[in-house]
């Protein structure tokens, strides 16, 4: 493990960086901001991790119907995120460019959307549904081998927000567009 002992990391971004394990001792940290996969985080002797996860099911009470076992709720989340989802795709339409638009950094919409879809063809349609068609090209995944060209993603393409729209919806229903895959 890299030890950092009277180090100034004033304004320093850890950006896709494992630190599980981590520990800051004697440290000063004002203005931080942590977002990632949390989980066991104590701060200043205090476990934090539950009171993070209420207040974030207070903010987003879907979060709570996406864990039930009940049908019933399942399917009132799917509703509730199909309608966040519309929400969210008729704002950026609203705003012609801001779909490619990035932000710190991150993600523009558009790149998100395409990850969504590499998302759908790794986890559903590999892991759930067993299939081992190659990835739909449009989808972004892990910059490093086996997910660029081995398995079809292709970085090159820049599909139009319609189009990644269009497959975004029709996956989400389960479906998969004929020749998509």
């Amino acid at each position: 493990m890299t030890r950092y002992v009277d180090e100034d990391l004033h304004g320093a971004e850890f950006r896709e960086c494992d630190l599980t394990g981590a520990r800051l001792i004697g440290v000063v940290m004002q203005d931080a901001v942590i977002d990632g996969l949390v989980t066991n985080l104590v701060v200043n002797g205090v476990e934090v991790t539950g009171y993070v996860e209420a207040e974030l099911d207070r903010r987003h009470p879907v979060r709570v119907l996406i864990r039930s076992d009940d049908p019933d709720d399942l399917r009132s989340a799917s509703r509730q995120l199909r309608a966040d989802w519309a929400a969210t795709i008729e704002r950026i339409r609203r705003t012609p460019g801001v779909e490619r638009r990035s932000v710190n950094d991150e993600w523009s919409a558009v790149q998100t959307m395409r990850h969504l879809v590499f998302v759908h063809d790794s986890w559903f349609r590999r892991c759930c549904l067993g299939s081992t068609d190659l990835f739909t090209p449009m989808g972004i995944g892990p910059t490093v081998e086996p997910y660029r060209g081995a398995h079809g993603l292709d970085l090159s393409v820049d599909p139009p927000l319609d189009e990644i729209v269009s497959l975004t919806v029709t996956e989400a229903s389960g479906v998969t567009p004929r020749g998509a895959h």
